[in-house]
């Protein structure tokens, strides 16, 4: 395997660097984005049960900030929603956006990663048959060992950006499909505490 890996030339140590990114960046976002983490099944339950036990202060408010993402964003509904449905709505929408801003760090990266890395490779490619092309001109076809040192850092190099990007790229949708999913959670979550404590219409909040 180190032979093969000398075997393609400069350009594999940044594929290399790409290929920890995309297992360290995979790791760290499956474990973040757990849905029990992000928004627990029976929160908004028990937010409701405080209301009606009138045991809402601001002790629970922190304790309710500080346990899950939904939770920061029932949060900032709550502290204002003493002012009005209008009101309460732009400050989980002002929370929400930087909960989603959180759930989407380093996807970006990943997303680059699985850009990049096949022109990683086809740039070793490009490089390796350049050698090939110049050993020909130097020493002719006698040289067999020069020519295949050249096809086979051009082989490899596609190879290796191609065997990091497609996994990039999964790992890429499927962390945004979970955060889109995430968010669709937690929107629904909201909206049921606002209508709640709004009475605009009769909403069924399960309580924990």
């Amino acid at each position: 395997m180190l032979e093969i890996y000398s075997a393609g030339g400069i350009l594999m140590y940044p594929i290399l660097l790409c290929s920890i990114a995309v297992v360290a960046i995979s790791i760290e976002r499956f474990w973040t984005l757990n849905s029990q983490k992000i928004a627990p099944r029976h929160q908004l339950g028990e937010v409701w049960n405080w209301l009606q036990k009138n045991q809402l202060d601001a002790e629970k408010l922190k304790q309710l900030r500080q346990s899950s993402k939904l939770g920061r964003i029932l949060a900032a509904g709550l502290s204002n929603s003493r002012h009005g449905r209008d009101v309460m709505k732009d400050s989980i929408q002002e929370a929400a956006n930087q909960v989603i801003h959180d759930m989407e760090r380093y996807l970006g990266a990943l997303g680059t990663i699985a850009a990049i890395a096949p022109l990683l490779g086809l740039l070793g490619t490009v490089i390796g048959m350049i050698n090939v092309f110049t050993a020909l001109n130097l020493e002719g076809t006698g040289n067999a060992g020069a020519l295949a040192g050249g096809i086979s850092e051009a082989l490899i190099t596609t190879a290796a950006g191609l065997c990091v990007a497609i996994p990039a790229m999964i790992a890429h949708r499927f962390f945004v499909r979970r955060v889109d999913t995430l968010v669709v959670t937690m929107e629904q979550e909201a909206v049921k505490l606002v209508d709640a404590l709004h009475n605009d219409r009769r909403v069924d909040v399960k309580v924990a």
